[in-house]
């Protein structure tokens, strides 16, 4: 990018290098309800009104230290490709000449989570430090080792609890102390994922996911993260922990940090090291030991180069993943076992994740989605996913961040009345932006209407953080809006989230003035620095990034007639801005101006430009027409786009506060009845329309099976989102056929995917299609436990396909296959599955299937070399002799077999099967 500032690389430790490292940190920890950032992170806070200046530094102990963020920003490469927003989009990256870090991630250092620990005596008593001159830390064999005592232990602990165990809130003359534990509130997070990477928009990634937390998996709390689940053998070593901005992964580090510090929670652990990629990328070009790593990394802790770490028990955090500009080479390179031998920053980190360097050490790596695959599968012990808030969490933290119960309750309600609203809350730092704006509005007398959109939403916050002086807000700080907003869209065209001072002044932007921070709370837009390099700017999330951004476009439209989307493009009417946006987003990489454009047109609401008109003047003034635009909107839904860009397209109308295209579908699925005629194949905006309402809706509200709604593969197709999103996925009697059994089977897979129980009977999928499905049945991300594949036109090749999965240690606990001519080869192919010690069925059910005693003595055969499994066995209907019959009603009773239920003559549930 033109006059980008390159970074100071740390080409040799110089001693003016050493001495900016060793300036003392300013005093708390890091605050914040989301990716917490900390001092050390942001180097000097903003300050607004006076404070400090760049030349000061606050006491190391002082309660009001500097603001942290709500949230992470990471790098462009977890973006994908870049917005390019005049003409269509290329897929090369914009160049930015030798950037500082060019990331969107929550700007942390070694300091973002926690300050780290001192080694100056301070240990655990069986902690060991080398006890040596400096002219003897060269010795291969080492000096001797002398224990610490227990005392020290606790003058540690007492240090970091003192540093970690407060979050800060508000502006940066508005500050807020909270106790950590006060605030703190339980992320949801699960395990799964391996090697599956969504560039989806991250909006878009927890709104289609949004039930995920209510799902059955087994939750996972951040301070167990080393620990194995009920049943794993396998010790966990390196973690690899997945997260969108904003959804608590700093929080959760800091919590790991604290409880270790509090002595609640892994205290086998004696050294925590937290280190951060966007750091590391600037001294790439130096060979360094991991203990001169270390060193150089943590100034203040004397006696690294004293420490003996590889006879201790390590955790390395290395926050940020997708913020490190270098490739990591795991298939060449040096292997390095020494913690002393000197090698390059890459090839320290590869061999400490390959465990060829420090192989006891435990490591946990943060990341956003995009950029998981930089670590191959096999390197990796475990993955995690942090999803957020659950329902329940939600108002946990809600009524923790509120601190009137009756505002609590009155915000939770008015949320839930909004479900775009909702379901976004799923995102911490975005349940603190609904909590500020609304905690202001309910308890003020005449706050005016209450956002129900997203755009109202983010400007009701912007208001609130622009009006810190009551009143006093003044046309510099007017025009800083302006300026911010166009440093927001320039670079978001780019593909960055973090920028450098040279930006800033692209863009009119002097970072010295006072009415830069008189105005700019830092809870909109966040100043940081780093060890060794300038200062870093960001937006505090992606999303205030996109608004401003959308601001920006729309106040260069309507005040100064320029379409600054495509400037060679005239016209007068709003339309003629909105039609590009939406064509450019319809044809953006992943989503990535999904939210953009929903916050665009937004803005052209009267009552919405009102509210911007009390930020910028004029902006507001001129009525705007926005019929054209809805028409638009919904030709662009007709055209049976995906299902996510229609997804998106309806939020779009929402946005523009135009329902009528759900309006009657709605209407029939509250009243139960069909929104259209049983014998009609459904529109592409029909069925875009019925996704919208599902997703969107409150669980159980409507009941409706997809069954009576799909009629085709097509129907399927579009309907995915909304399969996935349901635990019981209804497909009985769909006419559809094998073509949808592969997507099912990508389906299972997903870990957004909540699906627990699938019936695709009555459908002629044939063994092609039991092979399709098998294909996501068989991996172990599946969660699938009831199949029924009854009237499908199967064969014996099925049941092949099936025993295979049954081997594998599937999930399935129950399998009906009534009603398919599978026959006695096809039993027998079965029970190859049954037999093995890693089938979990309990359950199966095999009416009608042309059986006779031959199935039987199969059976048999399977229940005695695995008796630990099967509880229930139906076979009526099927021509089965006396001796078959007998045999196994002879097993059922043997109390060493666990068969509790045996059907073999015709039941009324029979008749249910079949339908």
């Amino acid at each position: 990018m033109n006059g980008s500032v390159s970074p100071k690389r740390l080409n040799s430790f110089d001693e003016k290098t050493v001495s900016h490292a060793n300036q003392e940190r300013p005093g708390s920890p890091v605050p914040s309800c989301v990716s917490l950032k900390s001092d050390r992170s942001m180097g000097l806070p903003i300050h607004f009104k006076g404070g400090l200046n760049n030349n000061q530094e606050a006491p190391l102990d002082s309660p009001d230290s500097p603001v942290s963020s709500m949230v992470s920003m990471k790098s462009e490469r977890s973006m994908g490709l870049p917005i390019h927003f005049q003409g269509d989009f290329k897929n090369e990256e914009i160049p930015r000449p030798d950037p500082p870090v060019p990331s969107h991630v929550s700007m942390k250092s070694d300091r973002s989570m926690g300050l780290p620990i001192h080694f100056k005596g301070d240990f655990d008593d069986d902690f060991q430090m080398k006890t040596t001159s400096p002219e003897s830390t060269h010795d291969t064999h080492g000096p001797p080792i002398i224990p610490l005592d227990a005392e020290a232990v606790e003058a540690t602990k007492s240090h970091l609890r003192k540093k970690f165990q407060y979050l800060l809130e508000g502006t940066a003359t508005q500050v807020q102390t909270r106790l950590f534990n006060e605030i703190y509130t339980d992320l949801y997070i699960t395990e799964g994922g391996e090697g599956e990477v969504n560039k989806e928009h991250e909006i878009r990634l927890k709104e289609t996911a949004s039930r995920k937390a209510e799902a059955e998996d087994i939750a996972i709390k951040c301070t167990d993260i080393f620990k194995p689940l009920p049943g794993q053998c396998k010790p966990l070593r390196t973690v690899l922990t997945k997260g969108v901005a904003g959804i608590g992964k700093t929080v959760s580090v800091q919590k790991f940090i604290l409880d270790w510090a509090d002595g609640k929670a892994n205290q086998d652990v004696q050294f925590i090291f937290p280190l951060a990629f966007r750091e590391l990328n600037l001294i790439t070009e130096k060979n360094l030991s991991l203990l001169q790593l270390l060193q150089h990394l943590f100034r203040e802790q004397k006696d690294i180069p004293l420490l003996r770490i590889e006879q201790h028990k390590v955790v390395f955090i290395f926050d940020g993943l997708d913020e490190y500009r270098s490739l990591l080479d795991f298939h060449n390179g040096k292997s390095v076992s020494n913690v002393e031998d000197p090698v390059s920053v890459d090839m320290l980190l590869t061999n400490l994740i390959k465990g060829n360097l420090l192989p006891s050490a435990l490591l946990w790596i943060t990341t956003r989605p995009g950029a998981a695959d930089k670590i191959p599968f096999e390197c990796v012990d475990r993955v995690t996913e942090i999803q957020g808030f659950s329902d329940r969490e939600k108002k946990e933290y809600f009524r923790k961040r509120i601190s009137d119960d009756n505002l609590a309750k009155r915000a939770i309600a008015h949320l839930k009345s909004s479900r775009s609203l909702y379901i976004m809350c799923h995102i911490p730092v975005l349940c603190w932006i609904s909590a500020t704006v609304l905690e202001r509005m309910f308890s003020e007398a005449s706050s005016g209407e209450i956002p129900k959109s997203l755009t109202q939403m983010y400007i009701h916050f912007l208001i609130i953080q622009m009006d810190i002086r009551k009143g006093k807000y003044t046309d510099a700080e007017e025009e800083m809006i302006f300026r911010l907003g166009k440093l927001a869209f320039q670079q978001l065209e780019k593909g960055n989230l973090i920028f450098y001072e040279e930006d800033l002044r692209e863009c009119g932007i002097d970072i010295t003035e006072a009415s830069v921070y008189s105005g700019v709370c830092t809870q909109i837009f966040r100043e940081e620095s780093a060890l060794y390099m300038g200062k870093v700017f960001s937006f505090v999330h992606l999303s205030i990034q996109e608004f401003l951004a959308a601001v920006h476009v729309h106040v260069s439209f309507t005040i100064k007639q320029t379409n600054v989307l495509r400037p060679d493009h005239t016209g007068p009417l709003i339309y003629d801005l909105h039609k590009v946006a939406v064509d450019l987003a319809l044809k953006s990489v992943d989503g990535h101006l999904d939210l953009f454009l929903r916050l665009l047109l937004g803005l052209s609401l009267e009552s919405n430009q009102r509210n911007l008109d009390s930020l910028l003047k004029n902006a507001g003034e001129t009525p705007l027409d926005t019929q054209e635009t809805v028409r638009y909107i919904k030709q662009k839904i007709d055209e049976g786009w995906t299902s996510n860009k229609m997804f998106n397209l309806l939020h779009c109308l929402n946005e523009l506060n135009d329902t009528s295209m759900v309006k009657d579908i709605q209407e029939a699925l509250i009243e139960g009845r069909l929104p259209w005629p049983c014998e009609t194949i459904p529109s592409a905006s029909q069925l875009a329309s019925l996704m919208y309402l599902l997703l969107t809706a409150e669980e159980g509200r409507y009941d409706l099976h997809l069954n009576q709604i799909i009629k085709t593969d097509e129907c399927v197709v579009k309907l995915f989102p909304v399969i996935k999103a349901i635990k019981q996925a209804r497909l009985g009697w769909c006419h559809i056929t094998f073509k949808s059994c592969e997507q099912l089977g990508l389906v299972l897979t997903q870990s957004s995917s909540l699906i627990r129980e699938l019936d695709l009977s009555g459908n002629k999928i044939q063994d092609y299609g039991v092979e399709m499905l098998s294909r996501g049945l068989g991996n172990p991300k599946c969660k699938l436990k009831q199949l029924k594949l009854t009237n499908c036109s199967l064969t014996e090749r099925s049941c092949e396909c099936l025993a295979s999965v049954l081997s594998t240690g599937s999930s399935l606990r129950e399998l009906n296959l009534s009603g398919n001519r599978i026959q006695d080869a096809g039993v027998e192919l079965l029970t190859d599955g049954l037999k093995s010690t890693c089938c979990t069925l309990k359950v199966l059910r095999l009416h009608n299937c042309g059986l006779t005693d031959e199935s039987c003595f199969y059976l048999a055969a399977a229940l005695r070399s695995n008796p630990s499994h099967l509880r229930e066995l139906h076979l009526s209907c099927n021509t089965l002799g006396e001796s078959g019959e007998k045999l196994l009603e002879a097993l059922r009773k043997d109390p060493h077999c666990s068969l509790k239920s045996l059907t073999t003559k015709p039941q009324k549930s029979w008749c249910w099967d079949q339908q």
